[in-house]
């Protein structure tokens, strides 16, 4: 199993970035648009209205770079930085816990994208891509 996983590695970070900026991005749509079950608690956020809107905007343009692949290091840290601001601002003066402050997603999602800003994109990303082939035309 070890040997799977280790000759796998490449295609298991490919989905879980994948997964992670896909997941992200539905719910800045669904914040902004009223689309796939949103926004949940209301109204969509108006035009420029802080921090709703531009979370939302976020969520979306972010989390389709991650998704792709493409400036995968600098979106994840963004979208890491608006879940940290998420939890603490809005999440932790409720309570210390996640479980107990409604944090949990705000939580897993902060620490997800900080891993793939640490372990970056790797070789499934639209980035990787291009410079593989830009490499080959340079040959």
């Amino acid at each position: 199993m070890e040997t799977l996983v280790k000759e796998r590695q490449d295609l298991f970070l490919a989905l879980y970035r994948m997964v992670l900026g896909l997941l992200f991005a539905c719910h800045g749509a669904a914040s902004l648009f009223g689309v796939l079950g949103g926004p949940q608690g209301g109204a969509p956020p108006a035009f420029a209205e802080w921090p709703g809107w531009y979370a939302a905007v976020i969520e979306l343009v972010a989390g389709g770079l991650v998704l792709l692949g493409v400036a995968t290091r600098a979106a994840a840290v963004i979208c890491s930085g608006t879940m940290a601001y998420a939890y603490f601002v809005v999440h932790q003066p409720q309570a210390l816990f996640p479980i107990e402050n409604g944090g949990e997603k705000a939580a897993l999602f902060c620490w997800g994208f900080l891993l793939i800003a640490v372990l970056g994109p790797g070789r499934w990303a639209l980035s990787t891509l291009r410079t593989r082939q830009e490499e080959s035309l340079a040959r």
